[in-house]
């Protein structure tokens, strides 16, 4: 497996989508909090969602998920896709993007490379232990983020 990218770029600037289900029943989100690294000799993606997401359920029930990155004409979808839940849009059907459906999770074709993640770990992310700048700022009023990590098994390009 290889992917060569800056990863701050495309977390940080370009966005990501994180799918988690199956092609009866999933969901997609904008992502900019994430990375990419080992743990446990395996390589792993990490991405961060909050508890009131509705990707959130389907994280949790997925032993899958992806994570894909996306040419910068479709940033303004992926802020769409950030902004408006799955729960008041037709994400499937109204994203602007075609649904690739994986054997264990959900891409979309425009995606310039997708990593198919099997969860491996989550965790809460526990405002207390973080400085009180940054929870003021991030968590202030908002509900707390689970971290998620997934082995990257596949990287489709």
């Amino acid at each position: 497996m290889d992917f060569q990218t800056n990863i701050f770029q495309q977390f940080g600037e370009k966005w990501a989508l994180v799918t988690a289900g199956d092609k009866e029943d999933f969901n997609t989100m904008t992502v900019s909090w994430g990375g990419l690294g080992t743990i446990w000799n395996k390589p792993v993606a990490t991405v961060y969602v909050r508890t009131v997401r509705y990707t959130h359920e389907f994280m949790d029930k997925s032993e899958y998920f992806t994570v894909s990155f996306y040419p910068s004409e479709y940033k303004k979808i992926l802020g769409v896709l950030g902004a408006r839940s799955g729960r008041e849009m037709d994400k499937k059907n109204n994203s602007g993007l075609t649904p690739r459906f994986l054997a264990d999770s959900v891409t979309f074709e425009e995606a310039e490379v997708t990593l198919l993640c099997r969860k491996l770990f989550r965790q809460r992310i526990d405002p207390e232990n973080i400085p009180s700048d940054i929870q003021a700022t991030f968590y202030e009023g908002d509900a707390p983020h689970d971290m998620y990590i997934g082995e990257v098994v596949e990287i489709i390009q």
